[in-house]
């Protein structure tokens, strides 16, 4: 039974995150009953705003790496910093929550007739050998490098999750997230739409890392939610599943966008170690079983972007001016 057809008591860890706060507004809107768990280390109660309205949810603050002592038939877990400078901030808290994190999960859903649904990553494929990447392809990662502590986190997260699959039968259900922008993106996260969205209405040069010949895939959080939650219409789901938008753009095609709607002159300055010179899905996968399929275009996901950050950026304290 789908989630449309019937009110469900639902975990979404990281709730108060960009993406986590995005499936939250969803699953309240299919009429579900949800819980929303985040320590608030990089999310924001503000995000949780719309949210925070309905009756039917329930904010706790908490750390994913804790027991959890909610029950849920379906856990989602979206608790952990997913952009570069969050996640190098402190790479152990990254580390520890992608891994003992999941393990909470798992004995919050083992013998339990429980889905979980794991925010897992396109880091998991490393800086690829293989394009676009297929589900198949095993990554190309550095283990002891400065992202390390998110991709290989998102990777052993993984592990857990199938082979408590296959030991108990846990239903695990794993997606593979490209990059993703959106409303409630935070202002300091480091991510290049945001990135470059924020320098452009500060009036300051966009940044590109490299030569900006780097490609990435960008998704608009409305198309990836949809993805998300169909995971759980299916009856079971083997092996993980890439979720993201297949059209894909060089880093200096986007700064151009950008510069086309906001204007701002653009700077070049090296690019940061292991940073991957190519990211797009493959979303075979996810269109032969849910259907999926990106719609929002990147200039009208880029026009909501905008809209939102401005309004943002309009409410911070101004500086008093120099005497």
């Amino acid at each position: 039974m789908g989630l449309g057809a019937a009110r469900r008591t639902v975990l979404v860890t990281g709730a108060a995150g960009f993406l986590g706060s995005h499936l939250v507004d969803r699953l309240l809107a299919e009429g579900n009953e949800v819980i929303g768990l985040d320590n608030l280390v990089t999310g924001t109660l503000e995000n949780l705003a719309d949210a925070m309205k309905s009756p039917r949810f329930h904010f706790e603050l908490g750390d994913v790496r804790e027991t959890i002592g909610v029950y849920a038939e379906q856990i989602f877990n979206f608790a952990c910093p997913a952009s570069p400078v969050h996640y190098q901030a402190d790479p152990y808290f990254t580390l520890t929550t992608s891994v003992t994190g999941i393990q909470r999960v798992i004995e919050a859903a083992r013998g339990r007739k429980c889905i979980i649904v794991q925010a897992s990553t396109s880091e998991v494929y490393g800086d690829p050998l293989v394009h676009p990447q297929p589900e198949s392809y095993w990554g190309h990662v550095n283990p002891i490098g400065e992202r390390a502590c998110y991709d290989e986190g998102k990777r052993c997260a993984e592990t857990l999750l199938f082979d408590a699959r296959r030991r108990w039968g846990v239903d695990a259900r794993v997606v593979r997230i490209f990059n993703t922008y959106g409303p409630r993106m935070a202002l300091d996260d480091g991510r290049v739409v945001s990135n470059f969205v924020v320098q452009a209405l500060e009036k300051t040069p966009l940044t590109i890392y490299g030569d900006g010949s780097q490609t990435r895939s960008f998704c608009f959080a409305s198309d990836l939610v949809d993805g998300i939650v169909s995971m759980t219409r299916l009856a079971s789901v083997d092996g993980p599943v890439n979720l993201g938008n297949p059209n894909e753009f060089t880093i200096k095609q986007l700064a151009e966008l950008v510069s086309e709607l906001l204007g701002g002159e653009v700077v070049y300055k090296p690019l940061p170690s292991d940073d991957p010179k190519q990211r797009k899905p493959d979303i075979t996968r996810a269109r032969q079983l849910l259907g999926f399929e990106p719609k929002v275009s990147l200039r009208e996901g880029l026009d909501a972007l905008i809209r939102d950050i401005r309004g943002r950026l309009d409410q911070r304290p101004r500086r008093a001016a120099a005497p």
